[in-house]
């Protein structure tokens, strides 16, 4: 939770367009409000946890009206996240240029600071802002509330969020999406399923990436599967490389499936 590991939540959210330099809104809320308790020990706990649920309960709220927006305008929403480096936005980099003919696609990114992946993005020619978090360690769901606000979101269309690399505090923070997608790399641990399991048990989806590193890394595949099947036995599963596009056309059949269905 923020209040346990010290992130001061969106009370220092900025969201960005790319390319426009005089383009910025803050994000606030009182849903970010954070209470410093004082006395025992006891004491201190009991608020600190009274105050960690409250933080949840009033994103879940604004995340079911994020999610009622989706539902009614026919968007696929899905959240992606991961540790950093795993290949989240050069997932969508691939990604995108495969949906993009045939589906109309915005990107919401998330980081601390700069730009730097949204720019990326942009080069994509498809709607993008960034939300940077400051000491923030996640997205939540005021972020993409005022976001999508700023987005004019088409109807029947894919919203794709990628979250701040973080393995702990995004997964529980929900933003409204239909679906969270965990990324994980070859480059990290194969247990990193069970040295992580909040975010395993809470994805849907969960995607290796970096496959084409395999042969140079002491990673296997298919003990980190079990172990990600052990944490949560109806997660998906997709192994690829960003890089190569080995393994996408699994990845994007699924994707397009859902949109098909949705």
């Amino acid at each position: 939770m923020c209040d346990s590991c010290g992130c001061s939540s969106g009370n220092g959210a900025v969201i960005y367009k790319p390319g426009d330099a005089a383009y910025h809104v803050h994000v606030s809320g009182d849903a970010h409000h954070h209470d410093h308790a004082s006395g025992n020990h006891d004491h201190t706990h009991s608020r600190q946890v009274k105050v960690e649920q409250d933080v949840l309960l009033q994103n879940n709220l604004l995340a079911e009206r994020n999610r009622g927006f989706f539902e009614a305008k026919n968007i696929l929403a899905l959240n992606f996240l991961s540790s950093p480096g795993s290949g989240k936005t050069s997932l969508l980099e691939k990604t995108v240029p495969f949906i993009k003919p045939d589906c109309h696609v915005s990107v919401i990114e998330g980081d601390q600071q700069t730009t730097r992946d949204a720019e990326r993005i942009q080069a994509l020619d498809v709607p993008v802002l960034q939300v940077n978090t400051g000491t923030g360690c996640h997205l939540d769901a005021l972020m993409i509330n005022r976001a999508v606000k700023e987005m004019n979101l088409a109807d029947n269309s894919l919203l794709c969020i990628e979250n701040v690399g973080n393995l702990v505090c995004p997964a529980l923070f929900d933003l409204g999406e239909a679906m969270k997608i965990v990324v994980i790399s070859v480059t990290e641990g194969d247990d990193k399923p069970l040295k992580y399991p909040t975010m395993f048990v809470e994805a849907d989806i969960c995607i290796l990436n970096k496959t084409d590193l395999l042969p140079h890394v002491p990673f296997d595949a298919a003990v980190c599967r079990d172990n990600a099947s052990r944490v949560n036995q109806k997660l998906e599963w997709f192994e690829l490389s960003a890089a190569t596009g080995e393994g996408f056309d699994a990845w994007i059949e699924w994707l397009k499936s859902k949109l098909k269905k949705d």
